[in-house]
């Protein structure tokens, strides 16, 4: 992360954010596509749009997977025109998450925030937290994962497994850090730079809409 992006990032002026639509939706049933789902009136994609509009976030990228006709419709024409942050609209490749990724990381200049549209509940607050786990101030560098004295570039945000499954949302991947099960919430900071692992226990990270149960929990959540 260069400078001129490091003092952007600290000075509010903010990152640029890649935001994955993919999905068919097909473990939700319906005939939704999936980002377009809506909890409480609203779609998933939008309420994500919210808080990157929310967040230290400058414009917005968008990666429709072409299995989501619908969904690249409504960013071009109605969703992406509605959030308060500049929103731009790629085709994804239709090969994967990773894939699709790339896509979106080959638009952006460096550093970038991304996030999948399946977190409804997401918040400002859980976007600014990891930009400042990527970013520390110049007066209180960071170490990388390995311990060395490289600051921290890139950020995994996670949730306890356990917390998710007490919450009542599944877990469909989880793996082993410091002695415990953890999620990837989907939320992340991408860089070139060491990764490190961010560990929060919240609700508006917890839930990925990936099964009608998850559906039912981020409806009840987002009134409670």
């Amino acid at each position: 992360m260069d400078d001129r992006v490091r003092d952007a990032a600290v000075e509010g002026m903010g990152l640029p954010a890649v935001l994955l639509c993919g999905g068919r939706g097909t473990r939700l049933g319906g005939d939704v596509e999936k980002p377009l789902v809506e909890v409480d009136g609203r779609p998933m994609v939008a309420r994500v749009l919210d808080a990157l509009a929310d967040a230290r976030v400058a414009r917005v990228v968008a990666v429709a997977s072409p299995h989501a006709p619908d969904t690249r419709r409504a960013l071009r024409e109605r969703l992406g025109e509605e959030t308060a942050v500049p929103c731009t609209v790629l085709n994804g490749s239709g090969e994967g998450y990773v894939a699709d990724l790339e896509v979106g990381l080959s638009a952006v200049d460096g550093s970038a925030v991304t996030v999948a549209a399946d977190l409804p509940l997401l918040r400002g607050r859980d976007v600014d937290d990891a930009i400042d786990a990527a970013v520390p101030p110049r007066e209180a560098p960071s170490t990388g994962t390995d311990g060395s004295d490289d600051p921290v570039r890139s950020v995994t945000v996670c949730v306890p497994a356990a917390y998710k499954r007490d919450l009542g949302a599944s877990v469909d991947a989880s793996f082993d850090h410091a002695g415990t099960p953890i999620a990837p919430t989907g939320l992340n900071v991408v860089d070139d730079g060491p990764d490190r692992i961010v560990v929060r226990e919240r609700d508006s990270l917890a839930v990925n809409v990936n099964r009608p149960g998850d559906l039912e929990l981020a409806s009840r959540l987002v009134n409670p």
